[in-house]
């Protein structure tokens, strides 16, 4: 089997003549990485060519070349950043904006634990290893195949090719995996990125490894990757609950396990059922949003019904959770904090995601009211938080809901909320406030408590209709100020 890779022809022309000119220095070099993986799946039918996306970053690894040597021959090539100290890689970036291509070129590496957590490494660069030595470091056999970008040669080590014909996830050293606990979320997004199935002396050996260790950061970069780049998410969570990464980073999470469900208004099972179900949907859902106001849907979906197991009881012969969504607040802060999930480009993703847990009832609860609920209403609620996405958590919540010999789930009572929602203008926000405070110190009020309260006052009757212009405002606030003269 040979790659032939569909990337740019500017790209795969420099790596060409780059490792042309380790060749002629008696050199070898390979790509290496995700970028082989990828185009391996392509030429397998795993997936098609449209789901690779345009690469921009290529990872070379050289052998039988010393640093120095590598160094002074890639500076021929353009511009040459040094990175680390006793394993270096070599930086090197063309062209600008979309056509920008940047090349990492490495030696291979040789890493000693020395210390405890997932950086606790000492790591030497080492031009000698053989390819089966310098693969041997890496987490998964589908991550430790190589080709040589000249002849599109593969070399295969520990039979990655053959495991993603069989779409399996198995590690490649049982003894290196294990002192890298980020490997184990690797897992999880891996199995649900690509449809892998886990071996089980995989799953065994992550059941083995403590991930106190990880920072936030690094956990919640595995866990966007998971939710954004996924088909089917669920299948990372299950996997990670299989392996005991719930039991360890998410308690919260484990706590929908088993937590019942009235079986008429859920009949697909118990709340982790639900979930995954639900983040499921919500990929198909949020495809034309920014990644920001993407992760807040993912997470407000993920964490919506956490207040469940506090709040499920038996009323009356049935399964009955009230006031849950208030009841959740509180354990997605939890989880939001674990991940130091504050802004995200900007955007107040932990505000929004807390908001939208609180209030993800709503759309159908007002569609239940639907021949009486004010406008009112809804302007207050687009106070609270972006309707436009409330409305994909409470789809997403409505659909994720499959059982076989249960009728499909609808979306009925989401999609009047969003069209009345779009009636009135509120999909982002609240209207601005037409009455502002220099407008009642153009009346000539006095500055002081009462500027706030009549603004407030007006506002409340603009969010009610019965204020629709700046005229308007300004004598509805003449007459307060008259009733406190």
């Amino acid at each position: 089997m040979k790659l032939a890779f569909n990337h740019s022809e500017k790209a795969m022309g420099l790596i060409q003549r780059i490792c042309a000119a380790i060749e002629k220095e008696n050199g070898r070099a390979f790509l290496v990485g995700g970028l082989v993986r990828d185009q391996a799946m392509v030429e397998l039918n795993l997936i098609s060519k449209a789901d690779l996306a345009p690469a921009r970053d290529f990872d070379i690894e050289a052998y039988q070349i010393t640093a120095e040597k590598l160094h002074t021959l890639l500076s021929s090539f353009g511009r040459v950043d040094t990175v680390g100290e006793a394993f270096t890689v070599y930086k090197l970036g063309f062209g600008r904006g979309k056509d920008r291509i940047e090349l990492d070129v490495s030696l291979p590496r040789r890493e000693s634990k020395t210390g405890k957590g997932h950086r606790g490494f000492t790591v030497t660069g080492d031009p000698s290893m053989t390819i089966e030595e310098a693969a041997r470091r890496r987490d998964f056999t589908i991550n430790a195949i190589m080709c040589n970008p000249l002849t599109g040669e593969i070399l295969d080590p520990y039979q990655g090719i053959e495991d993603l014909k069989t779409r399996s996830l198995r590690v490649v050293d049982p003894k290196t995996f294990i002192e890298d606990s980020l490997r184990v979320l690797r897992a999880m997004q891996f199995a649900a990125r690509f449809e892998f199935t886990v071996t089980e002396d995989t799953k065994a050996l992550c059941q083995t490894i403590d991930l106190k260790d990880l920072p936030c950061e690094r956990i919640l970069a595995e866990i966007e990757k998971l939710l954004l780049r996924a088909k089917k998410p669920s299948i990372g969570w299950q996997v990670g609950l299989e392996m005991g990464v719930i039991d360890q980073l998410f308690p919260e999470l484990k706590a929908l396990v088993g937590c019942p469900q009235e079986k008429d208004w859920h009949p697909e099972g118990d709340v982790w059922v639900h979930t995954l179900q639900a983040i499921d949907e919500a990929t198909l859902l949020i495809n034309d949003l920014p990644k920001a106001q993407k992760i807040t849907v993912m997470l407000a979906v993920l964490f919506h019904d956490l207040g469940k197991p506090s709040t499920t009881k038996e009323i009356d012969g049935r399964i009955r959770s009230l006031a849950h969504e208030e009841a959740g607040v509180k354990p997605t802060e939890k989880m939001l904090d674990r991940l130091n999930i504050h802004t995200i480009d900007s955007y107040h993703v932990r505000e929004q995601v807390i908001a939208l847990v609180a209030n993800h009832l709503k759309p159908g609860q007002f569609y239940k009211q639907r021949d009486t609920i004010t406008d009112g209403a809804f302007r207050r609620l687009a106070r609270k938080c972006e309707m436009d996405l409330l409305y994909l958590v409470a789809k997403a919540d409505s659909l994720g809901r499959h059982a076989i010999d249960a009728p499909e789930p609808n979306a009925e009572a989401q999609e009047w909320f969003r069209e009345r929602v779009l009636s009135l203008g509120v999909e982002k926000s609240a209207p601005e406030a037409l009455l502002l405070g220099r407008h009642l110190l153009e009346l000539g009020l006095k500055p002081g408590r009462q500027i706030g309260e009549i603004t407030r006052a007006v506002y409340e009757l603009q969010l009610d209709g019965k204020v629709t212009n700046l005229a308007e405002a300004i004598n509805v606030a003449k007459d307060f100020i008259s009733k406190m003269a």
